[in-house]
């Protein structure tokens, strides 16, 4: 289901939902069970990452109904005047959602206007307990010269940076360089002690066993493991510099098909459809009537983000983030 093609008769428009979106995220099943109940076909395009999906939409790509970015990027698009508002009296099942994470999204969306949640996630910090004992549950971890070259970091700047800036007592949003020179410290600090920064295959080393501390996201290396490794891996949402991610839905200002967007965002927040994707994204619910349904326990609780910062606009700090990022990477 890739690819946008908005020709042909309005009629047929109007049975075709484009949403542009993350590889696996959406189960394939809340498609079909979305075209079996109303009709409306599905086209998903994929991206990569938020920046690679905001580009092109600002280049100018049109056809697409429904995006799913990241919290900080939907700051941007709300700040770009790039999204409609959300009709809520089109979205029968809205009430079902967790209204502690309706409130987290208020720094920026302060009426609940532009978003309806997806999903929450955090950066985590898997630890394998069959090798590593007695360890701190925040990013001091990192800190431990007897696990030298057995941890990795994120190769992202926004993490790390974000994370560093967290134990050093700083918002992500902080403009001061003091705090960046800090941050900076802290992490080289770390770099001493990890194989690599990884973005990439840090589940599949974890894994392999190669690694034995990495930050990561936890769906991402929950299904590289055996039942076996699962019972030996610990999930830490960290007590300290901890960062997490609400996706949510938005609606494009250039969507040519609202009506079919506002069905799906309410199709998906159905108890036993919503129960579906937490049981298949291994992450908590947030609609609160499916919590009953669901089967998978969760990688991480709700209640373990109360001291996590939500991912923010950080454009405005950008050359410096850049700046101290591109010397802590030089020469490793």
């Amino acid at each position: 289901m890739v690819g946008v093609s908005c020709g042909g008769s309005e009629e047929q428009n109007k049975n075709v939902l484009h949403v542009y979106s993350w590889a696996e995220y959406i189960p394939t099943e809340v498609f079909e069970g979305f075209e079996k109940e109303t009709g409306i076909k599905v086209m998903e395009d994929i991206y990569s990452t938020n920046e690679e999906m905001f580009t092109k939409l600002k280049a100018g790509a049109t056809g697409y109904d429904l995006v799913m970015p990241s919290p900080d990027y939907v700051e941007i698009m709300i700040n770009e005047g790039m999204l409609d508002k959300i009709d809520k009296t089109k979205i029968s099942t809205f009430d079902n959602l967790d209204k502690s994470i309706l409130q987290k999204l208020t720094v920026f969306d302060q009426n609940n206007d532009y978003t309806v949640p997806y999903a929450v996630s955090a950066t985590l910090i898997a630890v394998n307990t069959k090798y590593v004992k007695d360890y701190p549950r925040d990013y001091t971890i990192y800190d431990r010269e007897d696990l030298k070259g057995k941890m990795t970091l994120l190769d992202d700047m926004r993490e790390v940076m974000g994370s560093a800036l967290s134990m050093c007592g700083y918002p992500q949003t902080v403009a001061d360089e003091k705090a960046f020179k800090e941050a900076e410290a802290k992490i080289n600090s770390w770099k001493k002690n990890i194989a690599k920064f990884d973005s990439e295959s840090f589940g599949k080393n974890f894994a392999s066993e190669d690694f034995w501390v990495v930050q990561g996201y936890g769906e991402n290396i929950y299904m590289e493991l055996t039942e076996e490794q699962k019972s030996t891996t610990d999930f830490i949402v960290p007590e300290k510099g901890g960062l997490f991610s609400l996706d949510a839905f938005v609606v494009l200002k250039t969507a040519p098909n609202k009506e079919a967007a506002h069905k799906f965002m309410e199709y998906i927040h159905k108890p036993e459809v919503y129960a579906m994707i937490a049981d298949y994204l291994v992450l908590p619910s947030i609609n609160v009537p499916a919590r009953e349904l669901t089967k998978e326990k969760p990688l991480f609780n709700i209640e373990d983000l109360e001291k996590c910062q939500l991912l923010r606009d950080t454009t405005a700090t950008l050359p410096m983030q850049n700046k101290y990022w591109e010397k802590i990477k030089g020469g490793f």
